[in-house]
């Protein structure tokens, strides 16, 4: 396979004297020993290729299983081991076998990344000694857990931030968070009268010359989408160009500023003198540029939710959201920017993390105060995620039953807005019903609000469509009718040397034999349709083709579900200046499931309170 690596003789030799410290200070009992040894690329390459197929695949199982072998990572039984890994380079001419860990992976189109952070020889033997425990998982009261030995890694947290922004730099995807502005002029001239008239916002953009910056434009959807972030497309960046900015963002091996747009913009610009600081002031990493024209302040609240509702008494439904406030503050100097978070109590908010510039203090109560020193263009503010006190925007069940085996009959009874009010609206909302085992040829029912497009694999049903919004009250939706599907094809049962069998169409079921004392037919039409359905795919253990399921999608503008917000007239700027602050907020649907209720379904146990 092509392979590319970066090395760092700093890091290198700095693995080499904590190598010799540990072996000098180990005891005469410690059977486990460290050796300063590094593999080279090639040995690297074999070492992965060998681990896949040990493990099954290239992330592997992740947890212990009968093809588990002791010291490979799914004998440790942790999930996490299918994103950091170990590796093991075996040298059969002298005879010697060296463990290599953490190792980072990270799969972004048809790249494999692999990062190996610097960590104590005394962490490396940790997590050997759990690949040959006889144990497995986390076990409570266990002096040591692969939990409590990552939390004491933050080098590892810095390894996944650089494979995947190299990863996004690869293969071209290469974005930034999203900032909503609204339209209005923020230059001025004849450039903001032009661009205005069709859509298209100037902004101030800085560039290390002495004068004004020049504007460019973005395109505009319901307001401006600010952003700064290089143009690519889907192009990727060669060799040369990929190591000037492994160089530049981790100078000696440790990240610095791994944001794509500063380092483009240090090596296309330069510096001048009006972007060196006055002496009493210190310029921080994440902001090489002083910005210089129209000053403003840009927040966008962005939510996504993830709901499973099942409508069974003994199944309680799932809801979470996960959120981000994203940020652009277009403010000359190097002031401070702080103000009340809200909602962090209504919220119930279980993790909360934020950009490095913020400095964020003890909070109590509803509010969280936030002091930060604003980056350049669009930068990620902080993250959420809450779980408890948020009622579902689109809530109520779906139904599907095989009257026979190539024809079903589906229910949908849905409550759209329900409890919600302005400023919160509906954009848009559609359900999908997927078949990908089995291909549609009618779907017959009328809806009792929006329209419906078939496809063979899917049927949708637009209930709200764009440029028809909702806002200020709850709609109830109901969708009956029936479904026909092109006839199942017989085909022989799967090889038995295969672990997980082989499809070979993806239309055709296998033939079964009907048992002569079947009385409900719609039970022996689900045991005929789901037997020996295979996994769809061995990276998801979990999910199979035989469960039956309804996505909906949507997209909410004005508020946030869970109720954090951000007063723009409580945002203070020190010095003190004047600059307007806009707020947005969007709230847009993640894995939003309505399993069938009178199917089979997936669910995991969760401890009691």
């Amino acid at each position: 396979m092509p392979l590319r690596s970066s090395r760092f003789p700093v890091v290198e030799r700095r693995w080499r004297l904590a190598c010799d410290k540990e072996s000098q200070s180990a005891g005469a009992t410690d059977s486990l020993k460290v050796v300063p040894y590094l593999p080279t690329d090639s040995e690297l390459a074999a070492a992965f290729i060998d681990r896949k197929k040990r493990e099954g695949s290239v992330r592997g199982f992740g947890i212990r299983t009968s093809h588990s072998v002791k010291g490979s990572d799914s004998w440790v039984d942790d999930p996490i081991t299918r994103h950091i890994i170990s590796l093991n380079i075996d040298k059969e001419e002298q005879g010697e076998s060296h463990f290599i860990w953490p190792v980072i992976l990270h799969v972004k189109g048809p790249f494999y990344l692999l990062a190996l952070p610097l960590v104590e020889p005394h962490h490396l033997k940790t997590y050997a000694r759990m690949c040959n425990r006889s144990d497995c998982g986390n076990t409570i009261g266990e002096d040591e857990n692969l939990s409590s030995l990552l939390l004491d890694l933050p080098s590892i947290t810095g390894a996944f931030m650089v494979v995947h922004t190299i990863g996004d730099i690869v293969t071209g995807d290469i974005t930034e968070p999203e900032v909503v502005a609204s339209a209005s002029p923020s230059v001025g001239g004849l450039l903001d009268s032009l661009t205005g008239s069709i859509g298209i916002s100037g902004r101030a953009k800085p560039v290390a010359t002495p004068i004004a910056a020049s504007a460019t434009s973005s395109t505009s959807v319901s307001g401006t989408l600010a952003s700064d972030a290089p143009k690519i497309g889907s192009r990727s960046l060669d060799k040369d160009a990929l190591q000037s900015f492994i160089s530049s963002a981790m100078p000696f091996g440790t990240p610095m500023d791994l944001s794509y747009s500063n380092i483009s913009a240090m090596k296309m610009n330069g510096f001048s003198s009006v972007d060196v600081p006055s002496a009493d002031s210190k310029q921080p990493a994440w902001k090489p540029y002083l910005y210089r024209g129209k000053q403003r302040i840009l927040f966008t609240i962005h939510e996504t939710v993830h709901v499973a509702m099942y409508d069974r008494d003994e199944i309680p439904d799932s809801i979470t959201a996960s959120g981000q406030v994203n940020c652009r503050a277009e403010l000359e100097g190097l002031p401070d920017v702080s103000f009340p978070l809200t909602g962090l109590g209504s919220a119930h908010v279980e993790l909360l993390s934020f950009h490095p510039c913020a400095q964020v203090p003890e909070h109590g109560g509803d509010k969280h105060a936030v002091t930060f020193s604003p980056p350049l263009g669009n930068f990620l503010l902080m993250r959420y995620q809450v779980s408890d006190g948020i009622r579902p925007p689109v809530k109520g069940f779906y139904q599907l039953s095989m009257v026979s085996e190539n024809e079903g009959a589906f229910l949908f009874k849905l409550r759209l807005m329900e409890g919600y009010k302005t400023p919160l609206s509906l954009e848009f909302c559609t359900v999908t019903m997927l078949f990908p085992r089995r291909m549609v040829v009618s779907c017959d029912g009328t809806p009792s609000i929006g329209t419906v497009f078939s496809t063979e694999r899917s049927v949708e049903w637009r209930i709200i469509t764009s440029g028809r919004g909702v806002s200020g009250k709850s709609i109830e939706a109901t969708f009956s009718g029936t479904l026909k599907f092109v006839p199942w094809q017989t085909k022989k049962p799967p090889s038995s040397g295969s672990v997980f069998g082989s499809i070979d169409d993806e239309d055709s079921d296998f033939e079964t034999d009907s048992p002569n004392n079947i009385v409900n037919v719609e039970d022996f039409l689900a045991e005929k349709m789901s037997k020996d359905l295979q996994a769809v795919d061995l990276e998801e253990p979990f999910c199979w083709q035989a469960y039956s399921y309804a996505k909906v999608s949507f997209k909410m503008v004005g508020s946030t579900l869970s109720g954090m917000s951000i007063d723009p007239k409580s945002v203070s700027i020190f010095p003190a200046v004047k600059a307007p602050v806009e707020l947005s907020a969007q709230v847009t649907s993640g894995e939003y499931i309505l399993w069938n209720t009178l199917g089979k379904c997936p669910v995991a146990a969760t401890r009691k309170a």
